[in-house]
């Protein structure tokens, strides 16, 4: 219950815990076409999650996911805020030349990337489409990060289709983006299926009761908090988590433990 959890108290009393700080594994940054953002810019999202507590952001920029901008944007916002940004390296299989660029330079921004982004559904390949797997076997062979997109019943990233692709890679961490939203099911037993794959909180929690059938159907330890900042707030998602009903512990697994643990070999030990 609310009034019984310190963990609570201290956010709703002070904006933020010092004993749980949150890492976000799924923003965004930039202007995006159609849509107002009064803070897509990194100093101006920098400013905001410190606001909400939120020690760290792991994005992946509009332009470099949209248009065949590359990944300047994310290099140049990591490199400016190193001790508050990562980011994925984007991957658009439409374009495999610039793939083939990105891979060639991974090794070169060790300190920006902690892997890579699908997008599937935008870009309308399939995620097991042979023009992704370069990307799977580079993320495979080096124990990286992988935030996918899925949605439920998509023939690009639906959970049935990102189950080919984790069958073949069992050395990637993959992050279930929208955790196939609303094929929950899906979702958990590709988590209960295959132990380097998480389930994914933006989107989520429109759905009341989907956090509470996660933790008691995969366990919290296989939860990772995300946002899609800056298109939703820090401070709705963070509520969100600390009202369902849940424990604490459940809390700082989901908000700030799993993440560190899966981001650790990408960081110093004075960032956390």
């Amino acid at each position: 219950m609310i009034e019984k959890s310190n963990l609570i108290k201290e956010f709703f009393e002070k904006g933020k815990s010092g004993d749980c700080p949150v890492y976000d594994l799924h923003g965004h940054m930039g202007p995006f076409y159609g849509a107002y953002m009064p803070y897509p810019e990194p100093e101006e999202m920098v400013k905001m999650m410190e606001r909400a507590g939120v020690r760290m952001l792991v994005f992946c920029h509009h332009a470099t996911l949209m248009t065949t901008a590359g990944n300047k944007p994310n290099i140049e916002a990591v490199r400016k805020f190193p001790d508050r940004l990562r980011a994925y390296c984007a991957v658009n299989p439409n374009f495999p030349e610039m793939l083939s660029e990105d891979l060639e330079s991974f090794e070169e921004y060790r300190d920006v990337y902690v892997g890579f982004k699908f997008l599937a559904d935008y870009h309308c390949v399939p995620v097991n489409d042979v023009r992704y797997e370069p990307a799977w076997k580079f993320a495979d062979d080096r124990n990286l990060l992988m935030l996918l997109h899925t949605w439920g019943g998509s023939s690009f990233d639906g959970a049935e289709i990102v189950r080919k692709a984790v069958e073949k890679y069992k050395n990637v961490k993959v992050l279930l983006g929208h955790s196939c939203h609303g094929d929950w099911d899906g979702a958990i037993k590709l988590v209960k299926d295959f132990p380097n794959v998480y389930l994914e909180l933006t989107a989520v929690l429109d759905d009341r009761g989907i956090l509470e059938k996660f933790v008691e159907e995969a366990g919290s330890e296989r939860i990772i908090f995300g946002t899609d900042f800056p298109w939703f707030s820090h401070h709705y998602y963070i509520g969100c988590v600390l009202s369902a009903d849940i424990t604490d512990e459940d809390r700082h697994n989901i908000l700030h433990r799993n993440a560190e643990k899966l981001l650790s070999p990408f960081l110093n030990k004075d960032t956390f």
